[in-house]
């Protein structure tokens, strides 16, 4: 769908100055909205305001450092261009460090104010599209729903749902494969930050040389931390960090704030989700973990159940991947023999909802023990065909769609995995979409 174009809102309490300007900007072909004062203007903005804002900075009422402040608060990445005169320059500066986008001095010629307007334009449009694809991309995720018609699955989404614009930080407890990760997603994209980032961290998988840059940045580049600014930061297996670790963290929890290398603290607005596979509080007897994080960090609890404690889900949820693999693979939808019915019925499923999904996987490609295959029946050349097929399928999805990484987990040439792509109309893309 075609967006309406970007636009300038132009305000100057110089009646005749503000007409000229006005012109200019519609002779260079760009739509702009005229304001004698800054009040009127401002109510004319909100977060999502397709184009710039350029001000004059002394005006009566509400001077456009006042109005820049203003703008900032309701979005800081809303351009704003400042004019102003020899003396205001001091002001203008200040503004400037504080993220205005650009400060044009009078005199000035009108070429120059519509070349800071286009730049300030361009990425105004940069910015509203990345903010319309982060919310197509999370609308559009094929992650697997929180399944589930038991009244511990149906209490945990109302209570996800309740928590979700609700600022508060928030522990996750569950076994590993239940779904913590995606429990965290749905605080994150049921909340008014979803437009914003979703940072995920496995602390666990962060080693202690190099964790404490990748979290809190450096002089050469930020962190996760400040990458989660005004989103959602989800600290996974935060039961394995280190103590001095924890100590920065709780800073920032305590705090919502980043130290920086050799100067001031920057301020960060976030929600922080942890999720633990293990008994905080287990771990703070123990001294593994800081208490003070524990008690700052479980401002409110989810625990997700294991598939044990609801076996009644677990029809539900195999259906549904069963379709999912189906889907993905390009295969009919089996039919379930007494065999896999008898496991889904008995089994313990101790990898809960991960191990379930890979089973139902298995027993689409035809791999799963006792599950019927049409392909019993074809010639072995054929078989052969098939079976290549779905390992390199199996391959690709589990390193979504990288075929370097395919090829050298099935131990091929690059080159000879691309001839058995194209020989069995198997395209890497397909897989990479669940990203």
């Amino acid at each position: 769908m075609s967006q309406p174009p970007l636009r300038v809102v132009l305000i100057d309490d110089d009646e005749g100055l503000r007409a000229a300007l006005a012109d200019s900007f519609a002779i260079a072909g760009i739509d702009v909205e005229p304001y004698g004062d800054a009040r009127t203007a401002l109510a004319r903005l909100d977060a999502d305001f397709r184009g710039i804002v350029v001000s004059d900075i002394r005006m009566p009422r509400m001077d456009g450092h006042a109005l820049f402040e203003a703008v900032a608060a309701r979005d800081p990445e809303l351009p704003v261009i400042l004019m102003t005169g020899h003396g205001d320059i001091a002001m203008a500066v200040a503004a400037l460090k504080q993220g205005a986008f650009d400060f044009i001095a009078k005199p000035f010629a009108a070429d120059h104010l519509i070349a800071s307007a286009r730049r300030a334009l361009e990425m105004r449009r940069l910015v509203l599209e990345n903010r319309r694809l982060r919310v197509a991309a999370a609308e559009a995720e094929t992650h697997y729903p929180l399944i589930g018609e038991t009244p511990a699955m149906v209490r945990l989404r109302d209570t996800i749902r309740q928590l979700a614009d609700v600022d508060v930080d928030v522990l996750v407890e569950g076994e590993t494969g239940t779904g913590k990760e995606l429990v965290a997603l749905l605080l994150h994209r049921w909340s008014h930050r979803r437009a914003r980032q979703f940072v995920a961290v496995d602390c666990a998988a962060l080693p202690d040389a190099v964790a404490d840059e990748a979290l809190f940045g450096s002089r050469a580049q930020p962190g996760r931390v400040a990458d989660a600014d005004r989103g959602t930061l989800f600290l996974d297996e935060i039961d394995s960090m280190s103590p001095a670790l924890q100590g920065k963290l709780l800073r920032v929890v305590e705090e919502r704030e980043l130290p920086q290398p050799g100067g001031a603290p920057r301020v960060v607005n976030l929600r922080v989700v942890a999720a633990a596979k293990t008994d905080l509080a287990a771990a703070v007897a123990e001294g593994r973990f800081r208490a003070d994080l524990l008690y700052r960090l479980e401002t409110v609890r989810l625990r997700i159940p294991p598939l044990r404690e609801r076996r009644a889900d677990v029809p539900l949820l195999f259906a549904y991947f069963l379709g999912e693999a189906a889907e993905r693979f390009g295969r009919e939808r089996p039919n379930i023999d007494p065999a896999v019915e008898a496991r889904l019925v008995a089994d313990d499923w101790t990898g809960n909802v991960r191990e379930l999904r890979n089973y139902a996987t298995r027993v689409v490609l035809g791999m799963a023990e006792g599950t019927p295959s049409a392909a019993d029946q074809l010639p072995l050349a054929e078989r052969v065909d098939r079976f290549e097929a779905a390992t390199i399928r199996a391959a690709l999805d589990r390193v979504r769609g990288d075929v370097g990484a395919a090829a050298a987990e099935l131990q091929l040439p690059r080159r000879s995995l691309y001839d058995r792509l194209q020989r069995h109309g198997i395209e890497p893309a397909a897989f990479r979409q669940r990203e």
